[in-house]
């Protein structure tokens, strides 16, 4: 029988120009695009807000979070990823949301399989890795909560 600890169950979370690669356990729920409320005179990367659970979340383009164009989902395909806080402003604001451009996928990876790579990254990247012959990008959590905390701010 199969070793197994070292395999991470993962989510592909397709974006505007690529993949994002995140562990299961930062995604609390993946929910179907609908238009979130107005975020009024918000800054480019904050879509609007999105009501799941009862609670009043910001979410994200991580197209605009990045420096590039905020994007909405592109027809029927889109989704919003809930994703879980890691900072330290977890017990004022336990999650976030962000709009993908396609249908999250679940993999499974050992270590091996995935290799550190070089390539432009920007503030909403933490870095590049090379997946079974694919090019991913391990978001920055730590930047994309600072972004939705002042959400809660403004």
């Amino acid at each position: 029988m199969a070793d197994n600890s070292q395999v991470l169950p993962c989510v592909l979370i397709p974006v505007t120009d690529r993949q994002l690669l995140l562990p299961n356990v930062s995604i609390a729920e993946i929910v179907d695009y609908a238009e979130p409320e107005a975020a009024d005179g918000g800054p480019e990367w904050l879509i609007g807000y999105l009501n799941w659970r009862g609670l009043r979340l910001p979410v994200i383009s991580y197209d605009a979070a990045n420096g590039g164009q905020g994007a909405r989902p592109d027809g029927a395909r889109g989704r919003i990823a809930v994703l879980n806080t890691i900072s330290d402003s977890h017990q004022a604001m336990p999650f976030l949301a962000m709009v993908t451009q396609g249908i999250p996928s679940q993999t499974k990876l050992a270590e091996p399989e995935i290799q550190q790579v070089y390539g432009d990254t920007g503030p909403a990247d933490l870095m590049v890795v090379d997946v079974e012959g694919h090019t991913a990008y391990i978001p920055n959590l730590e930047y994309l909560e600072s972004l939705a905390a002042k959400s809660f701010a403004a």
